[in-house]
Protein backbone atom coordinates (compact mmCIF):
# COMPACT_ATOMS: atom_id res chain seq x y z
CA UNK A 1 0.00 0.00 0.00
CA UNK A 2 1.15 3.69 -0.65
CA UNK A 3 1.82 5.33 2.71
CA UNK A 4 1.44 9.33 2.60
CA UNK A 5 2.87 10.80 5.94
CA UNK A 6 4.45 13.52 7.93
CA UNK A 7 3.56 16.88 9.62
CA UNK A 8 1.16 19.24 7.84
CA UNK A 9 3.67 22.08 7.43
CA UNK A 10 7.40 22.47 7.63
CA UNK A 11 7.84 24.55 11.00
CA UNK A 12 11.73 24.56 11.04
CA UNK A 13 14.34 22.20 9.92
CA UNK A 14 14.81 20.54 12.56
CA UNK A 15 11.13 19.04 13.22
CA UNK A 16 11.05 18.40 9.80
CA UNK A 17 13.88 15.86 10.17
CA UNK A 18 13.02 15.01 14.05
CA UNK A 19 9.70 13.80 12.33
CA UNK A 20 11.51 12.02 9.27
CA UNK A 21 13.80 10.04 11.52
CA UNK A 22 10.67 8.17 13.23
CA UNK A 23 8.94 7.47 10.10
CA UNK A 24 12.35 5.78 8.36
CA UNK A 25 10.83 2.27 9.93
CA UNK A 26 7.81 2.86 6.69
CA UNK A 27 10.39 3.53 4.23
CA UNK A 28 12.02 0.86 5.27
CA UNK A 29 9.09 -1.03 5.24
CA UNK A 30 9.03 -3.43 1.61
CA UNK A 31 5.30 -3.76 1.56
CA UNK A 32 5.07 -0.27 2.02
CA UNK A 33 5.07 2.67 -0.97
CA UNK A 34 6.72 5.26 1.55
CA UNK A 35 6.13 8.96 0.56
CA UNK A 36 7.31 11.71 3.34
CA UNK A 37 4.77 14.76 3.45
CA UNK A 38 5.00 18.03 3.95
CA UNK A 39 3.66 21.51 2.82
CA UNK A 40 6.21 24.86 2.22
CA UNK A 41 3.04 26.92 2.78
CA UNK A 42 -0.61 26.56 3.32
CA UNK A 43 -2.44 28.86 1.57
CA UNK A 44 -6.06 27.80 2.15
CA UNK A 45 -5.45 28.81 6.14
CA UNK A 46 -8.74 29.94 7.95
CA UNK A 47 -7.17 33.42 8.99
CA UNK A 48 -4.27 36.10 7.95
CA UNK A 49 -3.09 35.63 11.13
CA UNK A 50 -2.35 31.37 10.58
CA UNK A 51 1.30 30.21 10.43
CA UNK A 52 1.71 29.21 6.66
CA UNK A 53 5.11 27.85 6.40
CA UNK A 54 8.81 28.91 5.41
CA UNK A 55 8.16 29.46 1.70
CA UNK A 56 8.69 27.89 -1.72
CA UNK A 57 12.68 28.51 -1.90
CA UNK A 58 13.42 27.16 1.77
CA UNK A 59 10.66 24.64 1.80
CA UNK A 60 11.82 22.76 -1.00
CA UNK A 61 15.28 22.90 0.03
CA UNK A 62 14.57 21.34 3.55
CA UNK A 63 12.27 18.10 2.02
CA UNK A 64 15.19 18.43 -0.73
CA UNK A 65 17.75 17.41 2.01
CA UNK A 66 15.22 15.00 3.17
CA UNK A 67 15.37 13.33 0.41
CA UNK A 68 18.93 13.05 0.00
CA UNK A 69 19.52 11.98 3.92
CA UNK A 70 16.99 9.49 4.02
CA UNK A 71 16.13 8.35 0.30
CA UNK A 72 12.30 9.05 0.45
CA UNK A 73 9.91 9.97 -1.99
CA UNK A 74 8.35 13.51 -1.07
CA UNK A 75 4.71 14.44 -1.75
CA UNK A 76 3.98 18.77 -1.48
CA UNK A 77 1.09 20.97 -2.30
CA UNK A 78 1.08 23.10 -5.26
CA UNK A 79 -1.48 25.67 -5.20
CA UNK A 80 -0.63 27.83 -8.44
CA UNK A 81 0.18 26.89 -11.83
CA UNK A 82 3.44 28.66 -11.30
CA UNK A 83 4.82 27.01 -8.54
CA UNK A 84 4.78 23.65 -10.42
CA UNK A 85 8.26 23.57 -12.67
CA UNK A 86 10.33 24.24 -9.20
CA UNK A 87 8.51 22.07 -7.40
CA UNK A 88 8.54 19.00 -9.27
CA UNK A 89 12.18 19.24 -9.63
CA UNK A 90 12.16 18.32 -5.82
CA UNK A 91 8.92 16.25 -5.53
CA UNK A 92 7.97 12.84 -6.43
CA UNK A 93 4.56 13.52 -5.85
CA UNK A 94 2.52 16.72 -6.61
CA UNK A 95 -0.89 17.13 -4.53
CA UNK A 96 -3.47 19.50 -5.04
CA UNK A 97 -5.40 20.76 -2.45
CA UNK A 98 -9.19 19.68 -2.08
CA UNK A 99 -10.33 23.65 -2.60
CA UNK A 100 -8.27 23.68 -5.91
CA UNK A 101 -9.73 20.31 -7.46
CA UNK A 102 -11.16 21.90 -10.01
CA UNK A 103 -8.25 24.30 -10.97
CA UNK A 104 -7.43 23.66 -14.73
CA UNK A 105 -4.56 25.56 -14.93
CA UNK A 106 -2.55 23.78 -12.02
CA UNK A 107 -4.05 20.57 -12.71
CA UNK A 108 -2.79 20.51 -16.51
CA UNK A 109 0.53 22.33 -15.45
CA UNK A 110 0.55 19.32 -12.64
CA UNK A 111 -0.15 16.85 -15.73
CA UNK A 112 2.73 18.13 -18.11
CA UNK A 113 5.29 17.32 -15.04
CA UNK A 114 6.72 13.50 -14.96
CA UNK A 115 5.66 13.57 -11.31
CA UNK A 116 2.48 11.21 -9.92
CA UNK A 117 -0.80 13.82 -8.22
CA UNK A 118 -2.60 12.93 -6.00
CA UNK A 119 -5.98 14.87 -5.86
CA UNK A 120 -7.70 15.87 -3.06
CA UNK A 121 -11.83 15.73 -3.46
CA UNK A 122 -12.88 19.11 -2.77
CA UNK A 123 -15.60 19.08 0.08
CA UNK A 124 -18.43 20.29 -2.02
CA UNK A 125 -18.14 17.79 -4.57
CA UNK A 126 -20.04 14.04 -5.29
CA UNK A 127 -17.40 11.08 -5.78
CA UNK A 128 -18.88 10.72 -9.25
CA UNK A 129 -18.12 14.06 -10.13
CA UNK A 130 -14.07 13.51 -9.45
CA UNK A 131 -13.68 11.73 -13.09
CA UNK A 132 -13.28 15.32 -14.44
CA UNK A 133 -10.23 16.76 -12.49
CA UNK A 134 -8.97 13.11 -13.58
CA UNK A 135 -9.71 13.34 -16.53
CA UNK A 136 -8.26 16.40 -16.80
CA UNK A 137 -4.92 14.75 -16.09
CA UNK A 138 -5.35 11.69 -18.30
CA UNK A 139 -6.06 13.89 -20.97
CA UNK A 140 -2.81 15.92 -20.84
CA UNK A 141 -0.90 13.08 -20.76
CA UNK A 142 -2.23 11.58 -23.72
CA UNK A 143 -5.56 9.27 -22.31
CA UNK A 144 -9.41 9.57 -22.45
CA UNK A 145 -10.31 6.79 -21.05
CA UNK A 146 -11.11 7.67 -16.87
CA UNK A 147 -10.22 4.27 -15.99
CA UNK A 148 -8.62 2.36 -13.22
CA UNK A 149 -5.49 0.99 -14.44
CA UNK A 150 -5.64 3.92 -17.16
CA UNK A 151 -5.20 6.15 -13.95
CA UNK A 152 -2.45 3.92 -11.99
CA UNK A 153 -0.58 3.71 -15.36
CA UNK A 154 0.26 7.40 -15.34
CA UNK A 155 0.34 7.86 -11.52
CA UNK A 156 -3.09 9.72 -10.98
CA UNK A 157 -4.71 9.01 -7.47
CA UNK A 158 -7.55 10.73 -5.96
CA UNK A 159 -8.11 10.69 -2.67
CA UNK A 160 -10.66 11.26 0.25
CA UNK A 161 -10.96 13.40 3.18
CA UNK A 162 -14.56 13.91 3.35
CA UNK A 163 -17.11 16.47 2.53
CA UNK A 164 -17.74 20.03 5.13
CA UNK A 165 -21.97 20.70 4.29
CA UNK A 166 -21.29 23.95 5.82
CA UNK A 167 -21.61 22.45 9.18
CA UNK A 168 -18.37 23.22 10.22
CA UNK A 169 -17.66 19.15 10.65
CA UNK A 170 -16.42 16.86 8.24
CA UNK A 171 -18.51 13.82 7.27
CA UNK A 172 -16.85 11.16 4.91
CA UNK A 173 -19.35 8.74 3.28
CA UNK A 174 -17.55 5.57 2.63
CA UNK A 175 -19.53 5.01 -0.50
CA UNK A 176 -16.89 7.57 -1.77
CA UNK A 177 -14.43 5.19 -1.50
CA UNK A 178 -15.80 2.62 -3.69
CA UNK A 179 -16.97 4.88 -6.23
CA UNK A 180 -13.89 6.94 -6.99
CA UNK A 181 -11.76 3.19 -7.08
CA UNK A 182 -13.84 2.64 -10.23
CA UNK A 183 -12.06 4.98 -11.96
CA UNK A 184 -8.82 5.28 -10.32
CA UNK A 185 -6.68 4.32 -7.62
CA UNK A 186 -8.02 6.04 -3.88
CA UNK A 187 -5.75 7.18 -1.15
CA UNK A 188 -7.80 7.91 2.27
CA UNK A 189 -7.10 10.77 4.16
CA UNK A 190 -7.78 9.88 7.57
CA UNK A 191 -6.31 12.81 9.45
CA UNK A 192 -8.14 15.63 6.98
CA UNK A 193 -11.38 13.90 7.48
CA UNK A 194 -11.67 14.54 11.21
CA UNK A 195 -11.08 17.97 10.51
CA UNK A 196 -13.86 20.95 11.98
CA UNK A 197 -13.30 24.02 9.88
CA UNK A 198 -12.95 27.20 11.71
CA UNK A 199 -14.17 25.54 15.26
CA UNK A 200 -11.61 27.56 17.08
CA UNK A 201 -12.10 30.99 16.31
CA UNK A 202 -10.69 30.90 12.98
CA UNK A 203 -8.73 28.32 13.25
CA UNK A 204 -9.15 24.72 12.00
CA UNK A 205 -9.98 22.56 14.88
CA UNK A 206 -10.50 18.48 15.04
CA UNK A 207 -11.08 14.84 16.54
CA UNK A 208 -7.98 13.12 16.35
CA UNK A 209 -9.46 10.26 18.03
CA UNK A 210 -11.47 9.25 15.09
CA UNK A 211 -8.45 8.99 13.17
CA UNK A 212 -8.11 5.34 13.94
CA UNK A 213 -11.37 4.36 12.99
CA UNK A 214 -12.02 5.94 10.00
CA UNK A 215 -8.76 4.53 9.14
CA UNK A 216 -10.11 1.03 9.84
CA UNK A 217 -12.66 1.40 8.01
CA UNK A 218 -11.86 2.15 5.23
CA UNK A 219 -9.12 -0.53 5.01
CA UNK A 220 -12.00 -2.75 5.56
CA UNK A 221 -13.98 -1.56 1.96
CA UNK A 222 -10.56 -1.34 0.62
CA UNK A 223 -8.11 1.38 -1.00
CA UNK A 224 -5.14 1.91 -2.62
CA UNK A 225 -3.14 4.03 -0.15
CA UNK A 226 -3.49 5.74 3.24
CA UNK A 227 -2.59 9.50 4.00
CA UNK A 228 -1.60 10.68 7.35
CA UNK A 229 -0.37 13.72 9.06
CA UNK A 230 1.14 13.66 12.29
CA UNK A 231 3.81 15.04 14.54
CA UNK A 232 5.40 14.49 17.47
CA UNK A 233 3.04 16.68 19.40
CA UNK A 234 0.22 18.13 17.71
CA UNK A 235 -0.82 20.31 20.83
CA UNK A 236 2.56 22.18 19.61
CA UNK A 237 2.14 21.71 16.23
CA UNK A 238 1.23 25.29 13.76
CA UNK A 239 -0.89 23.75 11.61
CA UNK A 240 -3.91 21.16 12.01
CA UNK A 241 -2.55 20.04 15.52
CA UNK A 242 -6.04 18.45 16.72
CA UNK A 243 -6.62 16.38 13.42
CA UNK A 244 -2.68 14.80 13.47
CA UNK A 245 -1.76 11.91 14.99
CA UNK A 246 1.22 11.52 17.66
CA UNK A 247 3.66 9.85 16.14
CA UNK A 248 3.71 7.05 18.65
CA UNK A 249 0.31 6.58 17.63
CA UNK A 250 0.55 6.29 14.24
CA UNK A 251 2.33 2.47 14.18
CA UNK A 252 -0.55 0.77 15.77
CA UNK A 253 -2.75 2.22 13.43
CA UNK A 254 -0.61 1.05 10.86
CA UNK A 255 -0.10 -2.24 11.84
CA UNK A 256 -3.98 -2.76 12.79
CA UNK A 257 -4.77 -1.85 8.57
CA UNK A 258 -2.08 -4.24 7.69
CA UNK A 259 -4.00 -6.73 9.70
CA UNK A 260 -7.63 -5.30 8.25
CA UNK A 261 -5.96 -5.83 4.43
CA UNK A 262 -4.92 -9.13 5.05
CA UNK A 263 -8.01 -10.54 5.90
Amino acid sequence: MKLLAGPCVIESEENIFKIARELEKYHNDETIDFYFKASFDKANRTSLESFRGLGIDEGLRILQKVKDDFGYKIVTDVHESVQVEQVAAVVDMLQIPAFLCRQTDLLVACAKTSCEVNIKKGQFLSADAMKYPLLKILQTRGCSEPTYENAKKHGVYLCERGNSFGYGNMVVDMRNLVIMREFAPVIFDATHSVQMPTAENGKTGGDSSMVPHLAKAAAAIGVDGFFFETHFDPSSALSDGPNMLKLQDLDEVIQKIKKIQAI
